[in-house]
């Protein structure tokens, strides 16, 4: 099992940056799959990026593509968001997710762990 805890979190203006960072611990960090997802209020949660165990492939929702960077430092067992040129409509509760690694790596699919969130908003 790996525990989840999202940090990072805050409220910005609109074309600012923050850093979300997702500390694991339990199991091997570097053995899982790794996601970001959103949730605004009145809103499904949806996904933002995900990146495989080797850290050979990542991808992003559409609407981050160019200013959204994920990342994992395995020495610290921590993923990482970068979030550039934030917009009002990036406003939600962050999370984290891990799946192990055997599993197909699918990044919108079925994660097997959650982080608590951390909530952006992104003032206009």
């Amino acid at each position: 099992q790996v525990q989840l805890v999202e940090s990072g979190g805050g409220l910005v203006q609109a074309g600012g940056s923050l850093r979300l960072s997702c500390a694991a611990s339990g199991r091997t960090f570097s053995t899982y799959h790794m996601g970001w997802f959103r949730q605004a209020p009145g809103k499904e949660r949806e996904f933002v990026a995900a990146i495989n165990w080797s850290g050979r492939k990542i991808d992003y929702t559409d609407s981050v593509k160019g200013r959204f960077t994920i990342s994992t430092d395995n020495a610290k067992s921590t993923l990482y968001l970068q979030m550039n040129s934030l917009k009002p409509e990036d406003t939600a509760l962050y999370y984290c997710a891990a799946k192990y690694y055997t599993g197909t790596y699918a990044p919108k699919g079925k994660y097997d762990y959650w982080g608590q969130g951390t909530q952006v908003t992104v003032s206009s």
